[in-house]
């Protein structure tokens, strides 16, 4: 499985973004998908998740301000950002998890993508 995002840049605070992430390659066992982000000197974050029946899950910092969606006959998830704060720069990347089996699993991460937000 290979993931390809796009959409990140540069915004004034209060602004949006949308990110996009594209499964290609073997994508029958892709389950959930997500977004992580990490800032510079930081660990990596989860931000948001969701499953392929489209149940989805954010961090309390996002939550309110973000949506993720997925479109699954294109194999991509997308991460809407609105009223994106300074403290939301960071290198976003999506994730997808694949099932081999009910014992076998394995997650994909794509490449990243900037994201900076100008107070």
């Amino acid at each position: 499985v290979q993931l390809q995002a796009s959409g990140g840049g540069l915004v004034q605070a209060g602004g949006s973004l949308r990110l996009s992430c594209v499964a290609s390659g073997s994508t029958f066992g892709i389950g959930a998908m997500g977004w992580h982000r990490r800032a510079p000197g930081k660990q990596r974050d989860v931000v948001a998740s969701i499953t392929s029946g489209g149940i989805t899950n954010y961090s309390d910092s996002v939550k309110g301000r973000f949506t993720i969606s997925r479109d699954n006959a294109k194999n991509t998830v997308y991460l809407q950002m609105n009223s994106l704060k300074p403290e939301d720069s960071a290198v976003y990347y999506c994730n997808a998890d694949y099932t081999y089996s009910t014992r076998s699993s394995q997650r994909f991460w794509g490449q990243g993508t900037q994201v900076t937000v100008s107070s």
